[in-house]
């Protein structure tokens, strides 16, 4: 007796019809983000202000971006940002994750706590712009009902950064804390029982079971963060515009100002490229120093 035999199935068919889903975005990553990419740098290389056609100057814009103050300073400026904004973010984060974690896993808390990340920055900016207005804003008259005197939130070069900062930190956390709350549910819970078992309090436990099994979601939440902190723009367009006197000049902005202010186009890549060489220097470097690859799960 013959028995039958169907022939082993082919993967031609699935090929095709991932190229098809593929093929979109494929697209989309080829015009919108490698050809602009792969023409910033070499605009970067060019003298270039959009009226008249490029000219190659060679290192030129990289010479002078050395040589610029401004460009110091605002790469200064934007890494105080950047401490501010992860360093507060990521505690807030955490601290929010772990409670919704173990006290409570109710769908609506974690609702309200998204609430701010689905407002625009744009948005935000300008509500709390009006929020921290020195004479009318209601958090000034909040302070001045506290008995101290009204703060220039957005007008002081002290205050500046910091109050920005913490208005994009209001904005992000829930979405951080999220993040890491799903790399909290991936945590076996039995390991949690058996550290109550031995007497272990909660304190206890989130340092030696939570923290150190939190550890590669946390440290690619932390490289996302980053990379989106150092390009910080539109919440300071919106509030500051740079100032006063360049205290918020973030160096995002101050490649708008040299390509659409000044139409440097080519001075302006060459800082975009620098900035990208920046961002992947320290990507790498998170990458390895917390061992984002690796899980202590077993």
């Amino acid at each position: 007796m013959s028995i039958a035999s169907s022939s082993p199935p082919t993967s031609r068919g699935d090929g095709r019809l991932a190229a098809v889903f593929l093929a979109p975005a494929l697209l989309g990553f080829l015009v919108f983000l490698l050809w602009p990419t792969l023409r910033g740098v070499y605009l970067s290389f060019t003298r270039f202000n959009l009226l008249t056609p490029a000219e190659w100057v060679g290192l030129d814009n990289y010479v002078r971006m050395v040589n610029d103050p401004i460009f110091w300073d605002s790469l200064q400026v934007t890494v105080a940002y950047v401490v501010i904004n992860i360093g507060v973010q990521t505690v807030a984060a955490l601290a929010i994750a772990v409670l919704l974690q173990r006290l409570t896993q109710s769908a609506v808390l974690r609702g309200i706590v998204l609430t701010p990340y689905l407002m625009s920055n744009v948005v935000a900016g300008i509500v709390w712009l009006w929020i921290l207005d020195t004479q009318l804003g209601v958090g000034n008259e909040i302070v001045t009902a506290l008995g101290a005197d009204r703060i220039p939130f957005l007008a002081d070069e002290t205050w500046s950064i910091p109050t920005i900062a913490l208005i994009n930190v209001w904005r992000h956390v829930g979405y951080t804390a999220l993040l890491l709350f799903a790399g909290l549910q991936a945590i076996p819970q039995h390991l949690y029982e058996a550290a109550k078992v031995d007497g272990a309090g909660e304190w206890r436990m989130f340092w030696r079971i939570t923290l150190p099994l939190l550890r590669p979601v946390l440290a690619v939440v932390l490289i996302m963060t980053v990379i989106g902190s150092f390009q910080v723009f539109d919440t300071v367009a919106v509030t500051t515009m740079g100032g006063p006197a360049n205290a918020t000049n973030v160096l995002q902005y101050y490649i708008y100002g040299s390509a659409f202010g000044r139409f440097q186009f080519g001075y302006a890549s060459a800082m975009s490229v620098a900035l990208l060489i920046v961002l992947t220097a320290i990507t790498v470097l998170q990458y390895r120093l917390t061992r984002a690859g690796r899980t202590d799960l077993g």
